[in-house]
């Protein structure tokens, strides 16, 4: 990434296999550290205040875990921290990670020949400065008719389960009856790139 990735690190505080991709594509090397968070304490009617929330606790239970101390001296290079959240709101509702297999079904069947949105949050925190810039991203998905079999096939693969509101939008199972998305795939798919891109540079400043 013409030489920028020599003049700080960074640590993404997910362990989302979406993130990592994205934040891969986005041409910068990275750590993982994860924030083990109980994500049901922090509880908003707002998706939008819910998510920024989240991203801002993972970053707190992250920094707490770390030697603030050596990122923070005079020649320490800068460090950004990475925390994000998403959540997705269908019907007017907040949906969050299925709790189970049965909740994941329903969530994928309500998607079929309707449609759904991403609400997504990006937090980066300098470690050196303690500067933390926030920001949070919305995209729509509409959907085909989504054939039973195809829902049964992702409950059975899992990875489903593991997503906020059961939707992947980019699983080759599911992408054939995604009919449009209006906002980026890479902010459907937890990690807006604009938007990480411009909170990293706000960050180093």
């Amino acid at each position: 990434m013409d030489g920028r990735t020599a003049s700080f690190k960074i640590i993404l505080g997910s362990s989302s296999s979406a993130r990592k991709q994205i934040l891969a594509e986005m041409g910068y090397d990275f750590t993982i550290m994860t924030a083990d968070i109980d994500e049901k304490e922090i509880r908003s009617e707002n998706p939008e205040e819910l998510v920024v929330a989240l991203a801002q606790a993972k970053a707190d239970a992250i920094i707490s875990r770390l030697q603030i101390g050596d990122f923070r001296e005079k020649d320490a290079e800068p460090t950004l921290l990475i925390t994000a959240d998403q959540v997705v709101v269908h019907g007017g509702v907040i949906r969050e990670k299925p709790s189970d297999a049965d909740e994941a079904r329903e969530f994928i069947k309500g998607y079929s020949a309707g449609y759904a949105s991403t609400v997504g949050s990006v937090l980066v925190t300098n470690l050196k400065t303690g500067i933390a810039k926030g920001g949070w991203d919305k995209a729509e998905i509409y959907f085909h008719k989504i054939p039973e079999e195809v829902i049964e096939n992702l409950i059975k693969e899992g990875d489903v389960l593991y997503v906020a509101g059961g939707l992947m939008v980019e699983h080759p199972l599911t992408s054939p009856f995604v009919a449009a998305v209006v906002g980026t795939i890479d902010s459907v798919m937890g990690l807006p790139k604009a938007l990480t891109e411009e909170l990293i540079q706000e960050a180093l400043e």
